[in-house]
This record gives structure tokens, C-alpha cells and sequence, in this order.
């Protein structure tokens, strides 16, 4: 009996267990913050409502705003979905409205043909009320987008909770392919210039490495030295330099450890291309003019708003009403404001007097280094021309100082060319960083204009010394971080570094002491300058232009410093935050620290900072994590899908890539984008990078990361 009632319940076990053994996984819910309880991201509100999102008593509440036309052009959106063929999706969520408007629930591709899984539009009440919605997908998408579309309808506040999307697989692992495990600068050495590589290996102890020419023959041996675990990468890697080798020609490799690299060139021309290339992004992203293809073959495009339809244009700007600023600052009614020309910043149609100044100053610096090339002086003066027209004339408040930015009043999709842009446009609020930034382009152009033309030269000293005395009448107005509709904030409310930069450029054009900056220290931060960090303008600018001791001095110290920073990096970068964090555009940082290096070089005359330059635009020619050079064009494997409007070709395959010599902004900690937060979470610094026109937090390109290549492009040439 006691035989019987083992098997029996054995045999009963057998048949219950599959139950749980076996049982369906949990529907698989895209949403990853459907309750807002403390924060609103990934969600992201675009249009009319950009920058009005919070998180409100556990829902996710936006101002839908005012002046839109079609359903999309404001709304709350989920982006980055996966869309997969011939799945079921059902869409739950609340919602309700301060007062009650239709509102568009889609879900779909956001590119291309816009496949659609479902569409419906309801009328939200003030309640909060409950909907579910099913649909199909046809087609296989990684850019679904859900979306909640409110624009053209009243003004209402919109909330959302316990909203979830089942249906589908989550997406697999996003994992980089980072091809051979030497890393190289791809774009190859000078003959006369340091050559090390980098080798990603578990082995904790040195290894034979060989370089070998393109026809196979092993022209150098050595051994690698280990360098442990990389901070920057998480890799436990090795490096081997083979800078004795000076020999120049084409197909070279290194092998190590069973891997071996991409193929490289040893030459003195190796760079030649670039000097031209990195301009090229100026030319094309010229606003108010046609880009012709006899001068950028392939980039052929109408002038862009020039206030023929459906551009609005840029020939008669209003200002932004006065109720986006919290002082008092107004703008006349009726007033506006001719700002044709200049360059388009960024991805978008915005152009900014910040970014604008430090990209003209760079080019104007690298003219009085050494590049006297006409051509680059034509395309200087048309961002100078720009920026003269960004100085509010006289009559008007705040004479004198310069517009911050003129941008779309509302965010525009991708890829759109910018004579198709339908949106109105808008001056912003001056600001004192602006002013400052045209106080010292100006007075440093008038200095290179001055043979030339000398007319232009006195236009511009005297926009100059207009903008810096209003700059010291107003010396605290700062861009407010929250004016985020249609283009970015460049907030900055430190502008000590801005006044700085203004006086030391005013005094080496005037040689009028009243402007001499006081020797202050700190103009050189490691972790490189950039638009809002702007003092080493104007020291570089004393000690190479003025010959101020002080100023020389200062650039040699700095360079010292990033050399010791240097040589703690396995992978020869000369950037290093203390936080181990990467900033936004970390490649344009980078390129700074290099310009700091170079200009130890040319002012001392000595090798170890000329190799030091070199070594450090390595990292940004295929010698990194990623085994990728960020410019388009130079190297076996790189980026080329950087995020514009114009240069879409990962949207629209009629559309070109950016042009070559375009350098991406490179690894970002911060993940700034929602592309990059859901694909890239946790990623060790040189790891926070995707080439996709989508992440712009790590892909963008800019005017003022491609005038810190043009710069040092030129030195790599000399």
C-alpha cells in the first residue's frame, strides 16, 4: 500500500508540475514609465508643447500650447518602439484635460512611409477616463513612435497615467560591432610623428605584436606593454608603439594577440584632404543662399528661408512674445528684424550667436595661424555678416547688445530641407553671452579684415566695442534654460569667461590698454573648453597673436597638465573627466585639448607637445572603444549617419550622407537623448556612442565641433 501511494502521488506530481514548469510568459509591455510617479523621461513632448512636460501627483501632465496647425505638431510622444510584422498591440491609458479637446492616439513608424499599427481620434474629457486601442503592425520598425496629438485644438492642460502597450518582443541587446580588437588611427601617421595602437586582450602580460606592409612582409616586432582595465571603456587592454618606424606607404597593420587591425598609411600627406573637407559643412550649412553643386557636389539645395513659400523666411523676424521671459524684456509690436545669412547650427534650422561665435573665432584663428586660403575668409565673413545682424540697433531696448538665437517657434521632424521648413521663425531674447560672443569675433575680424578691407575691418570693430559696452550695462542678462521651443537653450549664466574673451580680443585689435584683461587664472579647464567655457579664446589669442608672456606661459602649463592626463590613457586621448563622465560632444572637447597642445607646440617649438596633438587625435581617427573614426569619410569604418535634416541619407536613401570631413559629437554619459537612454544604459564612457541619426545626444553634428577639426586640421598639415 505504502508502494502504491508513493507512485500514485509521484504520478500526480508529473502531471501538475508542467503547469508551472511551463507556463506563458508575462504579454510583453513596451512602456517603461506608464505612471510618471516621479519622472516624465522617456516620454518627450515635441511642437507646440516642447518643454512643458511634468510629472504631476503620479501622471504625466503637458501644456499643449497655442499657434499649431496639424494634430502633430504638438504632442506627447513615446518614441522608439518596436513595430513587428502581423503583431497584435493593445494600448491602454487614461487621460483627461483641464478642457476638453480632441486628441489623436497613433502608433507608428516615425519615418518613411509612417506605417501605421493604429489611429483614432477622442474627445478627452476633464474626468479621467480610461481607452484601449488594438491594431496590427505591418512591417518590422525599430522607430515606432506612440503618440498622443494635440496641436490645432484650444489650449488645455493633457494627463496621462497607467498607460501600457502589449504586444511583440522587446528589442535584442543592442551590441556595437567593433571589428578587430587592435585599434588604430585608421586615417594612418606622419612619418616623423608618434604611431601606437591600442590592444583590446584578456592577457595581463606583454604580448608579441608585429607590423606588417601591404604586401605581407613584417617590417617591425615588439611587445606589448599591459595597462590593466581602462576607466574610460571598462576593456582590460594593452598598448604598443611602433613610432620608430618611419617609413612611408599604404596597407600597413599591426597584428597582436591573434587580432589584427584595419590597414593605415605612414605619410606626410595624410591629412591634406582634411583641411579642405572640414570646412565643406560651412558651405552646406549656409542659410539665405542656394548651395550650389559645382562647389559641393552632391549637397545641390534651394536657399533656405528666404521667405519663399513655404519658408516664412528670415527676412523679416519678429521677436518671441514677451510672456516666454520672466523679466520684463519686450519687443516692439510690429517690430522685426532682417537676420538672413549665417550658418545653420546644428541638425536643425536654429542659428546661435554662442555657437556661432566660437565656430567664426576658430576659423578666424586659424587664418591668423597660418592658413591664409581666401576661400576661408569668404566663408568667415558670412557668419560675421550673420552676427551683425543679430545686434539690436539703435532705438530699441537693450541697444546695442545681441539676440541670443533665431530659431523655429516649434521643433521640426526629420529629414526636412530647410526651404521646406513651413514654420514661423523667431528672434529670442538678447542675452549677455551673446553680446560678448559678438564683441569678440568682431573685434578679432576686424583685425584679419584689416588689410583687406579695411571698410569691413571698421564696421566691425565699431559693432565690436558697441556690443562690449552694452555687454558691461548689462552684465547679468542670461538665456533662460527653459527656452527650449525649436532649438536649444545654450543657457549660460557664468559669463566671466565671455567677458574675458571680448576684452583680450578688443585689446590685441586696439591695443587700447583700458581693454586688457586681468591675468586671471583658470582660462584652461581639462575636460577642454567649448561654447560656454570660452576664456582660452581669448589666452590662446594673447599668447599667440599679442605675445603676452603670461598668456604663453599659462597655454604651457595647461599643456603640461593634459600631457600628464595624457599618458594615463591606454587609448592616448587627452581628456579625462575626474567624474568619468563624457559631456555632450566630447570629441569637440577633445579637439580643444588639442588646439591647447598644438599651440604649446608652435609656441615653444618642441616635440613633446608637437606628439602629444598628434597622439591626441588618435582617439578620434579609429584609435578607441568603438574602433570607429567619428569623421565622415576618413577611415575604414565611419560615422556617417550624423543627425541633420539636410544629410538624411539613414531616413531617406535620396538623401547624401553629411559631407566628408564632418566629425560627430562623440561618446556622451549623459544619454541625453531617448534613443541612447533605451539602447545604451550603463555604458562605460566610450561606450555611450550610436551611430544614428536618432541619437542626437552622441551623433549630432555642429558648426563648433567641425571649426575645432578645421583648426586642427591645419596644424596637422604644417
Amino acid at each position: 500500500m505504502r508502494r502504491s501511494l508513493i507512485t500514485a502521488t509521484a504520478a500526480a506530481l508529473l502531471l501538475v508540475t508542467p503547469a508551472f514548469a511551463y507556463a506563458a510568459p508575462e504579454p510583453y509591455n513596451q512602456v517603461t514609465n506608464g505612471t510618471f510617479d516621479a519622472v516624465t523621461a522617456p516620454w518627450v513632448a515635441y511642437g507646440g508643447a516642447s518643454g512643458k512636460l511634468s510629472a504631476v501627483g503620479g501622471q504625466g501632465c503637458v501644456d499643449t500650447g497655442t499657434g499649431t496647425i496639424n494634430p502633430w505638431d504638438s504632442m506627447l510622444a513615446l518614441p522608439y518602439l518596436r513595430i513587428q510584422n502581423g503583431v497584435s498591440y493593445t494600448l491602454t491609458f487614461s487621460a483627461r484635460t483641464t478642457v476638453p479637446i480632441p486628441v489623436t492616439i497613433v502608433f507608428q513608424q516615425n519615418s518613411g512611409a509612417y506605417s501605421t499599427v493604429f489611429a483614432s481620434t477622442k474627445t478627452v474629457p476633464a474626468s479621467m477616463t480610461t481607452y484601449t486601442l488594438t491594431g496590427t503592425g505591418k512591417g518590422e520598425f525599430a522607430d515606432g513612435q506612440l503618440g498622443f496629438q494635440f496641436g490645432g485644438q484650444a489650449r488645455t492642460t493633457f494627463c496621462l497615467d497607467d498607460v501600457s502597450l502589449v504586444g511583440g518582443e522587446p528589442f535584442p541587446p543592442y551590441v556595437p560591432d567593433t571589428g578587430p580588437r587592435v585599434r588604430v588611427n585608421q586615417v594612418g601617421y606622419l612619418p616623423d610623428g608618434p604611431k601606437a595602437a591600442t590592444v583590446v586582450t584578456a592577457a595581463t602580460v606583454p604580448v608579441p605584436w608585429r607590423l606588417t606592409d601591404a604586401a605581407g612582409r613584417v617590417v617591425r616586432t615588439g611587445k606589448t606593454t599591459p595597462r590593466g582595465v581602462d576607466a574610460s571603456s571598462g576593456q582590460n587592454v594593452q598598448t604598443l608603439d611602433f613610432s620608430g618606424f618611419t617609413k612611408a606607404g599604404s596597407g600597413y597593420t599591426v597584428t597582436a594577440d591573434g587580432a589584427t587591425s584595419y590597414p593605415f598609411p605612414i605619410g606626410r600627406d595624410i591629412y591634406a584632404s582634411l583641411r579642405r573637407d572640414s570646412k565643406t559643412l560651412f558651405y552646406t550649412q549656409r542659410s539665405g543662399t542656394p548651395i550650389l553643386d559645382a562647389v559641393a557636389p552632391g549637397y545641390a539645395r534651394a536657399a533656405g528661408h528666404v521667405g519663399v513659400a513655404p519658408n516664412r523666411g528670415d527676412t523679416a523676424v519678429p521677436c518671441l512674445a514677451p510672456a516666454a521671459f520672466a523679466d520684463n524684456w519686450t519687443c516692439p509690436a510690429g517690430y522685426a528684424r532682417d537676420v538672413t545669412g549665417g550658418w545653420y547650427d546644428a541638425a536643425d534650422h536654429g542659428k546661435y550667436v554662442v555657437n556661432g561665435g566660437i565656430a567664426v573665432a576658430q576659423l578666424l584663428s586659424e587664418f591668423e595661424n597660418g592658413n591664409r586660403d581666401p576661400r576661408l575668409l569668404d566663408e568667415i565673413r558670412w557668419e560675421l555678416d550673420f552676427l551683425l545682424t543679430m545686434q539690436v540697433p539703435d532705438g530699441q531696448p537693450m541697444a546695442g547688445m545681441a539676440y541670443h538665437k533665431i530659431t523655429d517657434t516649434s521643433w521640426t521632424g526629420l529629414p526636412l530641407a530647410p526651404a521646406a521648413d513651413a514654420k514661423p521663425r523667431a528672434l529670442h531674447r538678447p542675452s549677455t553671452a551673446a553680446t560678448l560672443n559678438l564683441a569678440a569675433a568682431a573685434a578679432q575680424g576686424a583685425r584679419v579684415f584689416k588689410k583687406t578691407d579695411p571698410e569691413y575691418a571698421a564696421r566691425l570693430l565699431a559693432a565690436a566695442t558697441t556690443a562690449y559696452t552694452a555687454a558691461r550695462a548689462n552684465p547679468a542678462v542670461y538665456a533662460p534654460a527653459a527656452d527650449t521651443a525649436g532649438g536649444g537653450a545654450y543657457a549660460d549664466s557664468d559669463v566671466t569667461d565671455e567677458f574675458y574673451w571680448a576684452a583680450a580680443e578688443l585689446f590685441i585689435t586696439t591695443r587700447n590698454a583700458a581693454y586688457r584683461p586681468a591675468p586671471t587664472a583658470g582660462a584652461f579647464d581639462p575636460d577642454g573648453f567649448y561654447w560656454g567655457s570660452v576664456a582660452a579664446l581669448g589666452r590662446l589669442d594673447l599668447a599667440t597673436q599679442n605675445h603676452d608672456p603670461f598668456a604663453a606661459l599659462s597655454v604651457i602649463a595647461a599643456a603640461e597638465k593634459l600631457i600628464a592626463l595624457q599618458r594615463k590613457q591606454p587609448y592616448g586621448q587627452p581628456y579625462a573627466p575626474a567624474t568619468n563622465r563624457w559631456a555632450w560632444g566630447s570629441n569637440g572637447n577633445i579637439l580643444n585639448n588639442v588646439v591647447v597642445l598644438a599651440t604649446a607646440a608652435r609656441l615653444t617649438g618642441l616635440d613633446r607637445y608637437r606628439d602629444a596633438a598628434l597622439t591626441g587625435v588618435d582617439v578620434i581617427f579609429g584609435r578607441n572603444a568603438l574602433n570607429i573614426s567619428y569623421v565622415t569619410g576618413y577611415g575604414t569604418v565611419y560615422s556617417q549617419n550624423q543627425q541633420s535634416r539636410m544629410y538624411a541619407h539613414q531616413l531617406d536613401a535620396t538623401l547624401p550622407h553629411p559631407p566628408a570631413g564632418t566629425i560627430a559629437g562623440g561618446p556622451n554619459s549623459g544619454l541625453n537623448d531617448p534613443l541612447s537612454a533605451l539602447r545604451l544604459a550603463g555604458c562605460a564612457p566610450q561606450f555611450c556612442y550610436m551611430d544614428d541619426i536618432n541619437s542626437y545626444a552622441t551623433n549630432e553634428l555642429t558648426i563648433n565641433w567641425n571649426s575645432a577639426l578645421s583648426w586642427v586640421s591645419s596644424f596637422l598639415t604644417h
